[in-house]
This record gives structure tokens, sequence and C-alpha cells, in this order.
């Protein structure tokens, strides 16, 4: 079978994208695992579908007419992804799949809900995305989280950005350098749909902006460059922390994050947020699936 496929990444979080209005290509596990694979495939992190959501089942309730149809590198179902919907709009804009609204923004249909991503520019006059990611609920509960290079299991905060997360915080960077997220952390209790699991260590902090630096290690990937709605639980754990402790007037509701492909601006509206980043196309081919 052969696919016109297009390679892509928000800061540096990597993709393999394709149309398939009907979703009528049969995107078996294994064939997700020969497209990501950085060996023998084409290379990345996850894999998008650009499908019709008529086509795809359960997507009734959704406006948008492009359904963000997302996997993991190791072929499993992820509902959402923070920098793929960048991507994944910089994508449909550029094969004129779809046209902006008056404001600027486009509608993408995903696991998680209707997700609105509004086009702008950056400083420097390069295409900059705005995802709105819904709420974000933040557990009760802690979970412990062990892992390669941390001394003592320490722990984690449960954040739901439409996709499970689990939020550590570190005190150094040094800390944060020693990790070997090449090995899978272990988690007690293990979440039932596993987690994606962020190492932060905080920065600068006043009553309008903070800063965090994070290392990610995403469910069914492995440690990523980037992660957008990581960045998100990072950014609303944080902010929950601050306001637990008390030290601040407000805690702030920008946070700039920072992770080894980049930096990323999350910006919180009550029990809701946005995400703010760049979004880039690499290059097309032809590939045969089998």
């Amino acid at each position: 079978m052969q696919l016109r496929i297009t390679k892509g990444h928000g800061t540096g979080n990597d993709f393999v994208l394709f149309t398939d209005p009907d979703a009528a290509v049969d995107l078996t596990d294994e064939r997700v695992r020969w497209l990501a694979d950085r060996h023998v495939g084409v290379g990345a992190d996850g894999v998008i579908r650009a499908a019709r959501a008529s086509s795809i089942e359960g997507t009734e309730s959704t406006t948008a007419v492009w359904f963000m149809d997302y996997r993991n590198a190791d072929g499993s179902v992820s509902e959402m992804c923070g920098n793929g919907v960048r991507v994944f709009a910089k994508y449909l804009l550029d094969e004129q799949l779809v046209e902006p609204d008056a404001d600027g923004a486009i509608e993408i249909g995903t696991r998680a809900g209707t997700k609105r991503v509004v086009i702008g520019v950056d400083e420097a006059g390069a295409d900059a995305f705005t995802v709105s990611m819904g709420d974000f609920t933040i557990g009760d509960d802690l979970a412990l989280v062990s892992a390669v290079g941390l001394d003592v299991a320490r722990p984690a905060l449960a954040v739901d950005v439409g996709n499970p997360h689990l939020v550590v915080t570190l005190a150094e960077e040094s800390e944060l350098s020693r990790l070997q997220l090449a090995v899978a952390p272990q988690t007690d209790p293990e979440p039932v749909s596993g987690a994606n699991i962020e190492f932060t260590v905080p920065g600068d902090i006043d009553d309008e902006t903070g800063e965090i630096t994070m290392r990610v290690h995403e469910r069914g990937v492995g440690e990523t460059l980037s992660c957008g709605t990581g960045a998100v639980a990072a950014a609303m754990a944080m902010r929950h922390w601050a306001n637990d402790a008390g030290k601040l007037d407000t805690a702030p509701n920008t946070w700039l994050v920072r992770v080894p492909g980049g930096t990323l601006v999350v910006t919180a509206d009550g029990t809701s947020a946005t995400l703010s980043g760049p979004a880039e196309l690499v290059f097309s081919a032809d590939v045969t699936l089998d």
C-alpha cells in the first residue's frame, strides 16, 4: 500500500501525518510501529491520521469536520496530544483542508473533545498556534514514582488534561539531568490506563508568571523532547502547589515550560487552560506500508 506521509514536529515532539478522509486505511498496531520506528521506518513519537469526523465512531457530537486520529508509537490509541494538535492544525492548513474562521481559528475533533486552535505569529514572525485545551482536573491522592537516577521514590500529583499525567517536582536541575528515562518509571499505585510522567523543576515564580523545566516519559512512547499535554499538567500542578504553599498573593496563571525541544506557554483560566507554541512540517514522502 502506497501512502503519502508528512513528517512534522512541535518543539521536537515529532509525528507522521497522512490524510485518509474515510478512515479506509487499516491502521494496525504493526503499521503504526513501523511508521514510528526510527531505524527501519520513518521515525516519530506518534502517528496522526486526518480523517473526517463523520468516519470515526463515537464523534457524533463534535462540530469539527476533521478528526485527529492519534496513535502512540507503540500503536496504542491516545485521547489527546497538545503538540500533535498544533502540528495537525498546520498540516490541515498547508494541505488546504480547512479555512480559518474570522477569528483566525479552526476546530479539530479529538478523543478528548473538540479543540479550538487559533493561528497567530510569534515575536519572530513565525506561525504560532494556541490550543484551547479544555478543563483539567487535579487528583486528590498522591502516587509514588520511582525512576532510574532518583535516589528514592517521589510523590506525584495526578492531573487529567483529557489524558492522564503524574507530575513529580524535583529540587535541582542536576536531579533532572541524572534521570535515565530510557527505562520506564514505575508508579505505585499503577494507573489503570497508564500515565504520562512529568519530572519538573520550578524556576522563577512571581504573581504573574512562573517558569518550569521539564522532562517527560510518555505512555506508549518513552522519553520525548516535548509533551504539550504534559506541559499543561506540569504548569497546573505547579500552580496548585503554589496556591497551597500560600507564598504568593496569587499563583500565576501564565507559565513558561522549558522542555528539551524548546519552550511552551501555558495559560490557566479557572479550571481550563490554553497551550501555545510552534509547529513545523519537515518533509513529505511516499512510503510503502507493506
